[in-house]
């Protein structure tokens, strides 16, 4: 069974007045436990307000979304739920931080889940431990932390709820890229350990080639692509017309076909890369 299920989802902001808008309209598609998907689009597209549907931020104007195969907007206890069972971590988390000790902060979720003293602490060891976050830090004012603790942390929080589905929104925004690799490397680390399925909304496709199972692709409120990697970065040229960039390499491999090198469309990450030189100089395997 999917984990998720969105069936005819639009979303109309202002209605009845002359802002009236159409965010998102007609959305369809499941998802599976434990895959990691990248939901990529140009600003809006309608990511956004598409994700704030998943865990019951928005109500949606029509259609519904589904939790293992429960309408999340049944009842309001179901919308209570499912922000457990969903969790969503907006851009800039650590602007959301409030409480006065890091422990304090990825504590509040599971506080919030009624849990014994010795579930939340477990939690919230498990949780620092996922995204990085030292223990020499509990006691610390979240406020005297770098950017990237900060944004561990925030992340932390979210993650010691254990939810079944951990959405993010632009997570690295900010970040050095040594950081943005780390962060990338612990929430990989988080989904293979758990289980868990990651939903993950980026500009980066350099990032997202390398790590994701699964790409949907939204433009104007609607998908218009959902495949894998291969097969999404294979119509390059189609997402370069609704405004997206490709990966790095597969600009390279564009570059070499208006050339006339014989190159495959396959390719999306530098490793991809090449090996298809190299199959192309007779050196591959």
């Amino acid at each position: 069974m999917a984990i998720l299920r969105i069936h005819g989802l639009t979303h109309q902001y202002s209605i009845g007045t002359p802002f009236q808008n159409t965010a998102i309209e007609g959305i369809d598609f499941s998802i599976e436990p434990g895959q990691f998907v990248g939901l990529i689009g140009h600003t809006g597209s309608g990511k956004s307000t598409l994700i704030q549907h998943l865990n019951g931020l928005l109500a949606p104007t029509a259609g519904t979304v589904y939790y293992e195969g429960n309408d999340i907007f049944a009842s309001k206890a179901s919308v209570r739920a499912v922000k457990f069972q969903v969790g969503l971590v907006f851009q800039y988390p650590e602007y959301q931080l409030f409480e006065e000790t890091v422990y304090q902060d990825i504590a509040f979720g599971p506080k919030n889940q009624k849990l014994d003293a010795e579930e939340i602490d477990r939690r919230v060891r498990d949780a620092a431990r996922f995204v990085g976050v030292g223990e020499e830090l509990f006691d610390k004012s979240p406020l005297d932390l770098s950017g990237g603790q900060k944004r561990r942390v925030a992340i932390a929080g979210v993650i010691a709820m254990r939810p079944g589905v951990l959405v993010l929104d632009e997570p690295t925004a900010g970040l050095d890229p040594e950081a943005r690799e780390s962060l990338f490397a612990n929430i990989e680390s988080y989904r293979k350990e758990t289980g868990s399925t990651v939903v993950l909304v980026t500009h980066s496709m350099d990032d997202i080639a390398r790590i994701a199972d699964r790409l949907i692709v939204m433009n104007a409120g609607h998908v218009v692509m959902d495949g894998t990697p291969e097969e999404v970065f294979s119509r390059a040229e189609e997402l370069e017309a609704i405004g997206l960039t490709v990966p790095a390499p597969t600009k390279i491999a564009m570059e070499l076909k208006r050339l006339g090198v014989p190159i495959t469309d396959a390719v999306y990450t530098t490793g991809f890369l090449r090996k298809a030189i190299l199959k192309l100089a007779g050196r591959g395997e």
